[in-house]
């Protein structure tokens, strides 16, 4: 008798149960069971998928990344006076037109940028911003500024919308804590920092291990395998389901056997792209990725600092778009950078920058109709010290959802915010 069974075959045996006994479950596990225990009945599993369809990657920068000297207005002398000695010099730019340029480290996104793949989005904020680091990005990922207290983010309304019901793999953070931006009200996807760390570790982790060695084929104790019971499954099911749901088994192993020519930083963060890119190329059914990039809050010495964190993200994400395209899935992925805000205009005392607050994004992915969207806001007419925004981030997440994604983006954001003409039709 085998004495090992699969996560997948424990949850349907102890799930099917659990509907019987609770009838208050909580709907996702309910049409999770429902779902899985019929594997020739799609109906409630056949929503969008990112196995063959389309991919959205959101990447964080955390910290607050400052826009001018990501994207640099060589062509202003009021960035050279506002900042004589962090500006970056003309010479060291990578000239993107007459006015502005790129990060002179950034050499894999101009390359990016000289082929149509990426577009800068300029200004991109939203009305009477704020300058706390937690307050700025909740409002981000929750996409609701006049929301004081975030209870689900942007990204997680679109699975609640998009596809009620479906499997947890739809959305893949990489990080130990999901982010606002991911959570739904019914729909909460997977989050992990590595995929060798994709394992149970709860309280009831011994149960946890019983179930995974228990036979298919043991009678249940009293309509409960082994000695949970009613209320402790109940318990034991909403902080497990995912993991039963989807074996960490399948993650880890597509990711240790992911072979790819092009050379990743052995930084988390490069670890997290190559995460993503080996599951894209596994076929999972993630429709949306989340990675983060921290370190951004520069208040001092910020050339030097600032000018690593563009090299990291240079060499990843060159990386892993060398790595999509030698897939052959570089035309089904778009990805999307912001920060919480930008900073100010003029330097501190300390050679670096406070928490300011419009600032540009990247988009990236063939599938993109323009180079440059929006003006670059004035660094002369300010708020308070601050750029004035030209695009509300709403407009952008709604491009995204309504052009990319193939959602309705009203019920998402609350209001139907203009859209840009960013993706080919």
């Amino acid at each position: 008798m085998n004495k090992y069974v699969s996560t997948r075959r424990i949850f349907l045996q102890k799930g099917l149960t659990l509907l019987a006994c609770a009838p208050t479950i909580p709907t996702f596990l309910d049409q999770t069971v429902l779902a899985l225990s019929n594997p020739l009945d799609q109906s409630l599993t056949a929503q969008p998928t990112g196995k063959d369809g389309k991919i959205l990657v959101v990447l964080q920068l955390s910290g607050g990344n400052d826009g001018l000297s990501m994207v640099v207005p060589y062509g202003d002398d009021a960035y050279y006076r506002a900042r004589p000695a962090i500006a970056h010099p003309a010479n060291t730019v990578l000239k993107i037109n007459d006015y502005i340029g790129l990060n002179g480290k950034l050499t894999a996104l101009k390359d990016l940028y000289d082929n149509g793949e990426l577009t800068i989005v300029q200004g991109v904020g939203y009305p009477n911003p704020n300058r706390s680091h937690f307050r700025s990005m909740d409002i981000w990922q929750s996409g609701e500024p006049d929301r004081d207290v975030a209870t689900s983010g942007w990204i997680g309304r679109y699975f609640d919308n998009a596809c009620p019901g479906c499997d947890p793999r739809i959305g893949v953070s990489i990080g130990e804590t999901l982010p606002t931006a991911m959570q739904g009200e019914r729909v909460m996807p997977l989050s992990f920092g590595r995929p060798e760390s994709y394992r149970y570790h709860g309280q009831d982790v011994r149960d946890y291990s019983k179930l995974n060695q228990t036979s298919a084929n043991d009678p249940p104790q009293n309509g409960i395998a082994g000695n949970i019971t009613p209320s402790s499954q109940l318990d034991f099911l909403h902080r497990t389901a995912m993991d039963a749901q989807v074996s960490s088994d399948q993650i880890l192993r597509l990711t240790q056997s992911h072979r790819t020519s092009t050379q990743y930083p052995g930084s988390e963060f490069g670890v997290g792209l190559k995460t993503i890119a080996a599951m894209i190329a596994g076929g999972l059914p993630t429709r949306v990725y989340y990675v983060s990039l921290g370190g951004f809050d520069t208040h001092a010495a910020e050339l030097p600092r600032h000018d690593a964190l563009m090299t990291q993200l240079s060499q990843g994400l060159g990386a892993f778009w060398a790595d999509l395209k030698a897939q052959g899935n570089d035309d089904r992925v778009m990805m999307m950078t912001f920060s919480e805000f930008g900073r100010r205009v003029q330097a501190n005392a300390s050679q670096g920058t406070d928490h300011g607050a419009a600032a540009p994004l990247f988009v990236m992915g063939k599938n993109l109709n323009q180079g440059v969207v929006g003006r670059h806001p004035s660094l002369t007419d300010l708020d308070q010290g601050d750029l004035r925004f030209g695009v509300d981030f709403r407009s952008v997440y709604a491009t995204i959802l309504q052009n990319w994604l193939e959602t309705p983006s009203k019920p998402i954001l609350g209001d139907q915010f203009p859209t840009w003409n960013l993706v080919k039709a």
